[in-house]
């Protein structure tokens, strides 16, 4: 132990710590990604699909092998590019990567600047190619196409960067598309911040439309957008493309107007103040100026607990359920936040450094395909206990955990520390295939392939 490199604590002596572990590591789970990565193909794919507009007749670090390295990095909570010096040596990664050694940083900020419109061409025919595979082995009975936008914080001098009056701040303002159920990302589009919600949406869903209809035509698509949405133009194009959809109108005169029978209905329950809280729900045909025709706008009125005003709902929409049930199917549209904020705060989407635009929307497709990789690998891989937990949990639980190497001839151990969850962890790196169903399953604790 060398004498050099040894510290001791003031307040117990006996305590000592020591630089020179050489083969540690404390991402051992990640070898479980990698597994995932091999079994569906990805590592293939991005050999097959993914090329940079490289110059280099050679390049020691493939495009192919930077990607998944920012991949892996990144599902492994190292966000910047000079986290790849930290981890050059890391036997872990050395060992997912089949490499000598990692890319440095300057090799993988190269990397980001060479991406261009074509690279951003390759990430969607990658994502479509995935949902292929992902959908041979777990087929969606429906898919709910949740809408939204959000700002990312920008700090710099970025191409496209603005500052964003809704959001109070400076930075980005992508379209995205959630899996309403799963919490798959289906796309994301990076936009310049001063960029208003529905801006070019009809042009960013066409192509997820006839994705599904040409791929999937048994999967039924629904779309949930709010207010921001409420655009005719989108209405017209759901309806086109046999989407069933459910969008929040603001509220105004006309609207409060045509539910007026709820108001009255509502003030008979309430009279007296007999209730603390009511609700009604209700419908009408309705034609805003820019429509070309009249659709259907279910309502609920309710009066909440301890208040005398009365507050409204309105959705237009396309599908036949009853009021009730398309409010509180529209309700449901908060989940999608959850999905945001994981994308933000899990997988670091505000990653968008680089003074380029295209190339800060190519990291950005780089963190997308992170956050699907994972998302699908806790779907389809974790037991049933561990699919809800977030990425944080499941990084502490599961990949950040430490392990020696132990090098011989023919292999390279990775010895774990026995107390920690480790048999469960064992169950879970194997591995099946069934070869007559081509699904794919880990055997995680006792719970069952998907």
């Amino acid at each position: 132990m060398s004498i050099v490199n040894t510290l001791s604590f003031e307040s117990n002596r006996k305590i000592k710590i020591n630089f020179d572990g050489d083969d540690l590591s404390s991402n051992v789970g990640l070898l479980l990604i990698k597994e995932f990565v091999s079994k569906l193909g990805i590592d293939k794919l991005f050999s097959q699909s993914f090329k940079t507009n490289d110059s280099a007749l050679l390049r020691y670090h493939t495009d192919k092998e930077n990607l998944l390295q920012m991949i892996y990095m990144i599902i492994a909570g190292y966000f910047e590019d000079n986290s790849s010096d930290e981890l050059i040596n890391d036997p872990v990664f050395k060992a997912v990567l089949n490499k000598g050694t990692l890319a440095s940083q300057p090799t993988i900020s190269r990397f980001h600047n060479r991406m261009d419109e074509d690279s951003l061409n390759q990430f969607l025919s990658i994502n479509q190619i995935l949902r292929k595979k992902v959908y041979s082995i777990q087929m969606p009975e429906a898919i709910i196409l949740d809408l939204d936008s959000t700002l990312l914080n920008a700090y710099g001098k970025q191409e496209g960067r603005a500052f964003n009056f809704h959001y109070q701040s400076n930075g980005y303002h992508p379209l995205v598309c959630y899996d309403g159920i799963t919490g798959d990302l289906i796309k994301i589009q990076l936009r310049d911040g001063t960029q208003y919600s529905s801006t070019g949406v009809v042009d960013f869903l066409q192509p997820i439309l006839d994705e599904y209809l040409e791929d999937f035509p048994e999967i039924k698509l629904l779309l949930r957008g709010d207010s921001g949405f409420a655009t005719p133009s989108l209405y017209k194009q759901c309806e086109e493309n046999g989407t069933g959809y459910v969008i929040r109108l603001k509220e105004n005169a006309i609207l409060r107007d045509k539910a007026s029978y709820l108001v009255d209905e509502l003030d008979e329950i309430t009279k007296n103040n007999k209730v603390d809280y009511a609700v009604v729900y209700g419908e009408f045909m309705y034609q805003a100026g820019p429509w070309s025709y009249e659709r259907r706008v279910v309502c609920k009125v309710e009066k909440p607990e301890n208040q005398m005003t009365y507050m409204y709902t309105f959705i237009v929409t396309n599908m036949e359920s009853s009021p009730e049930y398309l409010i509180k199917f529209y309700c449901k549209r908060g989940l999608m936040e959850n999905f945001i904020k994981e994308s933000k705060t899990g997988f670091d989407f505000a990653s968008v450094s680089s003074h380029t635009r295209i190339v800060n929307a190519n990291r950005l497709q780089i963190h997308a395909l992170a956050y699907n990789i994972f998302n699908w690998f806790r779907r389809l891989a974790l037991s049933a206990n561990m699919r809800k937990q977030r990425i944080d949990t499941v990084r502490l639980k599961l990949l950040k955990i430490a392990a020696k190497v132990i090098r011989s001839a023919r292999y390279i151990t990775f010895k774990l520390f026995e107390p920690i969850p480790v048999r469960a962890w064992s169950r879970q790196s194997t591995v099946l295939s069934d070869s007559t169903s081509s699904k794919l399953c880990f055997a995680l604790s006792s719970s069952s392939c998907v």
